[in-house]
Parts: C-alpha cells; structure tokens; sequence
C-alpha cells in the first residue's frame, strides 16, 4: 500500500533567535526589484521586449545612450573590417 503514495515533505516552524529585522530573513528579492521595471515575472518574448522597451525610454540618459551608439558603432565597424568590406566607398576619393 505504501509504494504508490507519495512521502510529504516535513514541515518545521524555525524562527532565527536573533533576527530583529523586517520580514522574513529568508525572503529571496532581486537588488533592483524596486527601481527596475523590467523584474517582473515571465510575460512572454513580446511583453519582455516592451517592458524593456518602456524602461530604456522612461530613464533618458544621455550618457547611456552616447554610450551605447559608441559601443555599436565600434562593433560595426570592426566587423566591416573582418569581413574584408571596401571602406572606401564612405570617404570622397580626390
């Protein structure tokens, strides 16, 4: 009778002796879960793309953005390079 139940889990009532703070000490949350808008449970491919999306434009900062068209710009331009493209065609020949 007993090889087709399942066990249960125990179950233990522990209270840490020391712990004077808010909550439970053992609440597992995210660093940024109150600044970020993009922690939020699974919402799909499309939903986390929006989400993201609404972040980047809700925090106008022009030095994240500066930053990024750098990075890509550089990324771009050293592919061109590896994949042996004329660059010439972008500077005016005399």
């Amino acid at each position: 009778m007993g090889l087709l139940k399942q066990r249960k889990n125990k179950k233990y009532n522990y209270k840490p002796r020391y712990y004077k703070g808010e909550g439970s000490p053992y609440e597992v949350k995210h660093k940024f879960d109150d600044y970020r808008t993009t922690v939020n449970p699974a919402k799909g491919l499309k939903g986390k793309f929006n989400a993201a999306l609404d972040d980047y434009k809700s925090n106008r900062d022009n030095n994240v953005n500066r930053r990024v068209i750098i990075i890509v710009s550089v990324l771009i331009f050293l592919f061109l390079l590896i994949i042996d493209f004329d660059l010439s065609i972008f500077f005016p020949q005399s």
